[in-house]
């Protein structure tokens, strides 16, 4: 049969135009199951031509749905074969209708390849979006929810039909959300932004809080208009638990809170996010006892009980982690060996299971336990030893940063080399003693002063001086009663307090120490004769104030050393105001800065990475006709105490600027040069201007002049010296804290102090290779440097051990004998070229070349 005897051939044209302009695939089947129309859809979907298929029979187009009785209104995706072999997805819809009595099928089809294989992507997308455990959210660009994964329900208890079509704000806010951080990142995106991430509180189903991590992207059209975003979030509460933790001890440290209210806090923050735990942090000091610390969860009859327990290998889960140095499990105290003398008490009040952890310090001493006590016969989860290993790396810091402070605490108070009351704490005790004295008594003061001690140094060395120190102490202590007290004022100068000793009692205690120091002291292979030279002073007969009474003492001393030295004198009216020594001195140097006669010298300062050149520092020096070789530890605190110290740091500074210019010019470029000035020259508001001044008059860089301070100088006249070391800062000059450790500046006061540098004192050096108290002292003052990003200066150093271990601890810069005593300028500059030659030696050494000789340099003035 031809087409044009089909029906279809009376169909109007408009509906022929319709029915071809149609995407999808139309057949007509008549009743004798002919084709008898098949439109341009039709002919894409089977690869079949109009004309080899019409008034066909419709076996040729595979469709079960028109074989036998077609069923009317039929509709499937089916899986059809082309003419080609090729296989597609359609959708097959089935229709009848009556014409003139007889039964015409008509069939819709659609190719739905695309959208078949879009749904399996879409399927093998959820299922490993189901598989991961991390939430998945996509909203409309009006954020409404259109899609979440396993994940979401997991964490916050929402089906994806009650999480579909709200908005995630309204759905995940609450409380304590920070709604505009989302805003500020949405609005971001939908300005064109990138992708952000953003740390928000979230809540739960039950309302419970959740910490999570937000990485919010924007799916954009062709046109780049945001249609949707999408949102990975990771759970981080835990982490955001730990963090607090870190917050909680740190902001308690910045406030000096004490060691056992940190502790405590400690203990209490962990039992708020572990609420199956009881937390305990014990002590354990030097002689290996332990001491609670925190454990407020605890009996108290129970920590009283563990107080001085000595550790051991069988004393609990915490006495054996101490001992052991490493982790103890107790799953069930009751049966447990190492418990068995100590389990009464915790099983009374419900504990079943221990674990501790020891916590250690820098140096591998166990300075601590941090233990978890169960209620129950178990194991730490994972979750309870992420807890504990934050637990005992916070631990470790705030106990070692405690010690130190202790420590730099009481070295504030006593002297570091003899550890004997220093001058700050000799005051206190001699105040202390006036006050105390009854009615008809006294309390006697003795100064004492070593004879030609500086000879020692000069001659031995200082590490001589210093052993001298500490052997003379030894002898003093042995030479005084129990109720009578020693201190070291500085340098060579010591004080005995004698309460309840009239002028005869004294004056027998002064003749028995010079008896005692009448034998030689033994420094090394040397006997080392010795004396020295006392004066007394008595409350109340000779003064009833301390600084008075000290002057008093310190003046019959220096009588003591006019009568020829090993005696002592007694204070008495004729001494009034000062000796003759002294006025003479006095006289002498007000002359000598008058006629420009006191002199610098300069000692080398060298980095410790690789030997350059750092700085020097300028010391004054001082020789007269008459008195020869004045000491700095003489002149500068009589320069102090006569009003004169000012003028000779000013000078010091123009000096110093002098001779560096002079230097540059001869083509030494030396860094920069440090000077000390006093704390009374910060009391002058006209300090910054002068020191601009004097900078540009010998055109020197600001950064060419470091001013040293003491912690005196911040601590005594907080205020108007802040402002002062500001001005100096603005203006570029360096400030350097000089003799850190000796006095007791606040290190939360440090931090915001203008300074650049760090100077460790010399008497830090003392013992540093084998004594781990003076090496954890050194190593305390180098990380406070570090931690506030100064360089750090170590003064003294005399060996070529004590250098190598100020290296490898992070000391920046050294100074001491190892390298140069202070030298005169003409001296200075022959050691620095040799030093130049020294280094340009090694590495033409390294560089295995012979070195042609080294250039000249001018002198300078």
């Amino acid at each position: 049969m031809s087409a044009s005897d089909c029906p279809v051939t009376e169909m109007p044209d408009v509906l022929r135009a319709a029915l071809e302009c149609a995407d999808d695939g139309i057949v007509i089947v008549d009743s004798a199951h002919r084709i008898t129309h098949f439109n341009a859809g039709a002919e894409r979907i089977w690869k079949l031509a109009r004309a080899d298929v019409l008034g066909r029979d419709a076996e040729i187009l595979s469709l079960r749905c028109l074989q036998a009785d077609p069923v009317a209104d039929f509709r499937d995706e089916i899986s059809l074969v082309r003419r080609d072999g090729s296989r597609i997805k359609a959708t097959i819809a089935l229709s009848s209708a009556t014409i003139d009595g007889a039964t015409h099928h008509i069939v819709f089809a659609r190719d739905v390849t695309a959208d078949a294989e879009r749904r399996v992507r879409i399927g093998l997308l959820n299922a490993v979006s189901d598989q991961t455990n991390r939430v998945v959210i996509v909203t409309d660009v009006e954020q409404n929810i259109r899609y979440v994964n396993a994940a979401f329900t997991a964490l916050f208890g929402y089906t994806s039909d009650e999480a579909e079509g709200r908005r995630a704000a309204e759905l995940l806010a609450g409380r304590h959300t920070d709604r505009n951080a989302v805003a500020k990142l949405v609005k971001r995106l939908m300005q064109g932004g990138r992708r952000g991430e953003v740390e928000v509180l979230a809540y739960g189903k039950n309302g419970e809080e959740i910490w999570v991590c937000a990485r919010i992207d924007a799916f954009r059209d062709k046109k780049g208009r945001v249609k949707h975003f999408f949102a990975l979030l990771e759970d981080i509460t835990e982490t955001r638990q730990l963090r607090s933790l870190q917050q909680l001890i740190m902001s308690a440290l910045a406030d000096e809170v004490p060691i056992t209210e940190i502790a405590d806090r400690l203990c209490r923050r962990v039992e708020e996010i572990a609420p199956d735990v009881v937390c305990s942090l014990l002590h354990v000091d030097a002689s290996g006892l332990v001491h609670p610390l925190g454990g407020p969860s605890l009996p108290e009859d129970y920590s009283r009980a563990l107080d001085g327990i000595a550790i051991g290998p069988d004393v609990g889960s915490c006495g054996t982690a101490a001992y052991y140095g490493e982790p103890v499990l107790a799953e069930d105290i009751d049966t447990d060996p190492r418990w068995q003398p100590y389990k009464a008490m915790p099983l009374e009040v419900g504990l079943r299971a221990c674990w501790s952890t020891p916590i250690k310090a820098k140096d591998g001493r166990v300075i601590a336990t941090f233990a978890f006590y169960f209620r129950e016969q178990r194991a730490p989860s994972n979750w309870h030893r992420r807890i504990v290993d934050a637990c005992v790396n916070l631990g470790a810091f705030a106990i070692e940063r405690k010690e130190a402070r202790a420590e730099i605490a009481r070295l504030a108070y006593h002297d570091i080399l003899t550890g004997l009351p220093n001058r700050a704490q000799l005051r206190h005790l001699i105040t202390t003693a006036m006050a105390a004295c009854p009615n008809g008594s006294h309390v006697a003061l003795a100064f004492l002063d070593v004879d030609h001690f500086k000879d020692v140094n000069d001659t031995l060395g200082h590490a001589a001086g210093d052993e001298l120190l500490i052997q003379l102490a030894q002898r003093l202590r042995e030479q005084i009663g129990p109720e009578d007290m020693l201190g070291r004022l500085g340098g060579d100068e010591f004080v005995i307090l004698l309460p309840n000793r009239n002028a005869e009692g004294a004056q027998r205690v002064a003749v028995d120490v010079t008896q005692a120091l009448a034998a030689p002291l033994r420094l090394g292979s040397k006997l080392m004769p010795m004396s020295a030279s006392i004066g007394i002073s008595l409350y109340p007969d000779h003064a009833t104030d301390i600084d008075t009474l000290m002057q008093q003492a310190d003046a019959a001393m220096y009588m003591a050393k006019q009568a020829g030295r090993s005696t002592h004198r007694m204070f008495s009216a004729e001494m009034n105001g000062l000796t003759e020594q002294r006025l003479a001195m006095i006289a002498a140097l007000r002359g000598a800065i008058a006629d420009n006669a006191l002199s610098l010298s300069y000692q080398p300062q060298i980095r410790s990475c690789d030997g350059a050149i750092h700085g020097v520092e300028a010391l004054a020096r001082w020789h007269d006709a008459a008195l020869g070789d004045v000491s700095p530890a003489k002149f500068i605190p009589l320069a102090e105490e006569c009003g004169l110290i000012e003028q000779i740091g000013l000078w010091s500074v123009r000096e110093a600027c002098r001779q560096m210019a002079s230097w540059r010019r001869a083509g030494l470029n030396i860094p920069s040069v440090s000077v000390n000035l006093s704390p009374i020259n910060f009391r002058n508001v006209t300090l910054a201007a002068r020191l601009e001044d004097v900078l540009a008059e010998y055109q020197l860089p600001p950064d060419a002049l470091m001013l040293e301070i003491t912690e005196g100088t911040f601590m005594q006249d907080g205020a108007a010296a802040l402002e002062t070391m500001h001005a100096i800062r603005a203006l570029g000059i360096g400030l350097s804290v000089d003799d850190f450790g000796t006095g007791y500046s606040s290190l939360s006061r440090l931090a915001h102090l203008p300074i650049r540098e760090l100077k460790i004192d010399r008497s830090f050096m003392r013992d540093i290779e084998k004594d781990a108290g003076a090496l954890a002292i050194a190593t305390a003052v180098v990380r406070v440097g570090q931690g506030l990003g100064l360089t750090v200066v170590a003064e003294g150093v005399e060996t070529e051990g004590q250098r190598k271990m100020l290296a490898e601890l992070g000391c920046d810069v050294v100074q001491g004998f190892l390298y140069a005593p202070a030298l005169a300028p003409v001296a200075f500059e022959r050691w620095l070229i040799e030093h130049w030659a020294e280094q340009a030696r090694a590495m033409l050494g390294r560089l295995d070349v012979k070195p042609a000789g080294v250039p000249a340099v001018k002198r300078s003035a």
